[in-house]
């Protein structure tokens, strides 16, 4: 290697590091005019093209990469990520499995690769969501949370999924995982409040909003909620000191129909989002 390449290789690498992406960019393809045979030369200049939202560029680079390093784990990756956002679903697949061959213990990877890869997961459950298909989308965001089940805003969409569907039960489930996953995930704690409300489990829902208020204190669902419940429980009891008014037919207490979740929805970090609700947030 001559001294040229080798300080455009530094230079590259150095700028890249430190997302100085059109400074690095302008470098390593200085190298590629001199050399094709960097694997992570390839693998840098396609995160930059990725990053710009030139998915086929970053393809072709990222292919390049593997093919001249067939065990580069982080290009496998980044290529995986990349034919998932290009729709290339079946091929995404397939890298995913190659990763986990060559991995050496079936079902064991770093921490990194586990989360690249339940992050594909999940954005293959939100195309399935998309065309309508809710039990792939289920099916895709289960294997993501068993990849990372510290992961609370994974278990929190896992949750969505089946609250959406009816199954409380297993709602509760995944929002009790994100609480106790990141205890201080205040939107997990205000939809499963809303659960323990559709269960009936009104002391429940109170704690669970009191807790996201202390976390949160501006949590505008979490105040919308407990002003609620606490409101309709005072009228009760001044009702036991004063002539009963009608209640109105099939309206007794709070309930969660009576609830619009799309505040605390919101709420709740979409995949490779801000980092509260992933393991060890604040």
């Amino acid at each position: 290697m001559d001294d040229r390449l080798k300080q455009l290789l530094i230079l590259g690498r150095e700028h890249y590091d430190r997302r100085e992406y059109e400074l690095a960019e302008k470098a390593l393809r200085q190298v590629l005019e001199h050399t094709d045979h960097y694997a992570d030369v390839h693998n840098m200049l396609a995160v930059i093209l990725h990053d710009r939202g030139d998915f086929l560029g970053a393809e072709r680079h990222f292919e390049r990469a593997v093919e001249l390093n067939p065990n580069y784990t982080e290009a496998l990756l980044n290529l995986a990520v990349t034919y998932n956002d290009l729709g290339k679903y079946d091929a995404a697949r397939l890298v995913y499995a190659r990763i986990r061959r060559s991995d050496g213990q079936p079902g064991v990877l770093d921490p990194f690769a586990r989360g690249k890869i339940a992050n594909m997961h999940a954005d293959v459950a939100q195309a399935y969501l998309d065309a309508g298909c809710r039990a792939e989308a289920v099916a895709e965001l289960k294997r993501a949370v068993a990849l990372c089940p510290t992961y609370a805003d994974l278990q929190v969409r896992l949750g969505n999924l089946y609250r959406d569907t009816g199954n409380l039960a297993l709602a509760r489930e995944s929002y009790e995982a994100a609480r106790n996953a990141n205890p201080r995930f205040a939107p997990a704690r205000v939809l499963l409040g809303v659960t323990f409300l559709s269960l009936g489990q009104t002391d429940q829902a109170v704690v669970e909003w009191r807790e996201a208020l202390s976390i949160d204190p501006e949590n505008k669902s979490a105040k919308l909620y407990l002003r609620m419940v606490e409101g309709q429980r005072n009228a009760r009891l001044r009702s036991t000191s004063s002539v009963p008014a009608p209640i109105p037919e099939g309206r007794s207490e709070a309930r969660a129909s009576d609830i619009d979740l799309s505040d605390a929805v919101a709420q709740a970090a979409p995949l490779g989002g801000p980092t509260q609700g992933r393991e060890g947030g604040d």
